[in-house]
């Protein structure tokens, strides 16, 4: 009878401590996860700040470089600025959505054009063995690694003479244009998007390629039914960032097109209302920055799904 109760009640200090354990280890995680989303929410703080500022400014009917106090909708807040530039964005004979057209069309193209030569380009670089390809990886590095001031210049020169008498254009000089912007563009996220996709191209075990040869896929088959699916993550990522390096440049920009008003963006209309000694229109130029902030959010939000990488990972299995 001893014996059984000694047991009980070892047992039941088992159980008690078990709980206090288990209490313990709760309030452990609790404090840890109350921590990390204090961490969450002050980068987030950190972040949204900045547009918050910038929001509060273009309400602002007094035209203020910055909000007064901490009110973040300010007294008589106004939507007349986001008026004001839909109308005439600048002095210039061109519209608020001639200039987004302009900035989708240089952004979508160069986007587009980059991810898929270089997607190309970078298949062969990670699957393919020939002479020289340690030396034009090494060149195409050297590329990316040069700011895109640097090849100002030589651009300017090599595009300036291309010089064509098209039928129902006329005289078309290709740096005076946006198709040469475009091509300057190109130039600079080319070498970036062959290094990204190549890195992600790494990754895909081989043995899938094997396996579709053995069951009698070719070459280009395997690389559009396997590759390409595998690499939509990559795919995503690249073309959202030369989304984002279309649609904000402005040295090739400013400096080829000129006076070729038709052919001006968002991003040189923006710049356009800057003014010197404290005569910038604060509130017209932050609403117009915030609606220029909008068609990146939207692309943003709409690929978000597919920016995430590790597909290919355990895709063999053993």
């Amino acid at each position: 009878m001893t014996t059984a109760t000694s047991s009980l009640d070892q047992a039941a200090a088992a159980r008690q401590k078990r709980f206090v354990l288990r209490s313990t280890r709760g309030r452990t995680g609790l404090l840890k996860q109350a921590a990390l989303q204090a961490v969450c929410l002050f980068v987030l703080l950190t972040v949204i700040f900045p547009v918050i500022w910038v929001f509060s400014v273009s309400l602002n009917p007094l035209n203020l470089s910055r909000p007064q106090g901490l009110e973040i909708i300010p007294p008589n807040a106004t939507l007349e600025a986001y008026q004001q530039v839909l109308d005439k964005p600048t002095p210039n004979p061109i519209s608020f959505l001639d200039l987004t057209l302009n900035s989708l069309k240089l952004a979508l193209g160069t986007s587009l054009v980059s991810v898929g030569i270089g997607v190309f380009a970078a298949y062969a670089f990670a699957r393919l063995r020939f002479r020289g390809r340690a030396v034009l990886m090494l060149v195409i590095l050297a590329v990316l690694m040069l700011p895109n001031v640097a090849t100002l210049a030589p651009l300017f020169v090599l595009l300036n003479s291309v010089n064509l008498d098209l039928p129902f254009l006329g005289d078309f000089n290709l740096r005076r244009s946006l198709l040469g912007v475009g091509f300057a563009v190109i130039s600079g996220l080319l070498p970036f998007a062959i290094w990204n996709l190549k890195g992600y191209l790494d990754t895909i075990p081989r043995d899938l390629e094997e396996a579709a040869w053995v069951d009698g896929a070719g070459i280009n088959q395997t690389f559009i039914r396997i590759i390409l699916p595998l690499s939509v993550p990559a795919l995503a990522v690249t073309a959202f960032l030369g989304f984002i390096a279309g649609w904000t440049e402005f040295y090739f920009t400013s400096t080829f097109l000129g006076g070729q008003v038709v052919d001006h963006t968002l991003a040189l209309a923006l710049n356009s209302m800057v003014g010197q000694f404290s005569q910038t229109p604060w509130a017209q130029f932050s609403a117009f920055s915030i609606l220029f902030a909008i068609p990146p959010a939207i692309v943003y939000f709409i690929a978000q799904r597919w920016i995430t990488s590790g597909l290919a990972i355990g895709g063999v299995k053993g």
